[in-house]
């Protein structure tokens, strides 16, 4: 027996590296860091949907980044790759659990990101098909709703801390997988376990 039923996946921190997709359309680590950084405050405060790619462009209006790094951005889609050990724990965990992604995104770019994993998901829900961006609750609720599954019988592993917000309004256990070591933005409630890599959340999906 195991505690948890489900875990739910933030698709684009916690399973995919992003963050160098976005340094390289940048040009550079110090410019994509400073791109992405106003693209997740946008999104985050969005509310409601709005397409995607005109977030990431607004956001490189904010950190005064050339748009030219936009199209190089989704040009680039495709090099999304999954961070060491992403992989080989989603195959251990889906022999066990449901998985689902729960992802900040349009549905084409999402279902893509979502195929270059290499695991398949039960449930994707993008923001675009949800029509909220996270942590507005609805997207996680879409995904428990249609994987069948309560809260309380599911783990979110969120990339961004953002997420917690998200997920303490829906009652969602969280393993923060900061990979690349973000501070916990003002006032986010406490992940249950933080952690720079994915391995342990294999012995905490299981406990």
């Amino acid at each position: 027996m195991t505690q948890y039923r489900a875990v739910l996946f933030d698709l684009l921190t916690a399973v995919l590296d992003s963050w160098s997709l976005w340094n390289a359309a940048a040009g550079s680590t110090e410019v994509g860091r400073r791109w992405r950084g106003a693209y997740l405050r946008r999104t985050y405060a969005c509310g409601a949907y709005r397409p995607y790619e005109t977030l990431v462009a607004e956001a490189a209006a904010d950190a005064d980044v050339d748009l030219t790094a936009v199209a190089q951005l989704e040009q680039r889609w495709t090099s999304l790759a999954p961070w060491s050990g992403v992989r080989d724990t989603l195959a251990d965990l889906r022999t066990t659990h449901q998985l689902a992604v729960v992802t900040n995104c349009s549905q084409r770019l999402g279902r893509m990101a979502a195929d270059l994993v290499g695991i398949p998901f039960d449930v994707v829900v993008t923001a675009e098909r949800a029509g909220f961006y996270k942590p507005d609750p609805r997207p996680y609720r879409q995904a428990l709703d249609e994987l069948g599954v309560d809260a309380g019988d599911a783990l979110f592993v969120a990339g961004s801390g953002y997420d917690l917000f998200g997920t303490a309004v829906v009652g969602l256990d969280t393993y923060w997988h900061n990979r690349i070591g973000l501070p916990a933005p003002p006032g986010a409630p406490p992940a249950t376990i933080t952690s720079s890599t994915i391995e342990p959340l294999l012995t905490m999906a299981r406990s």
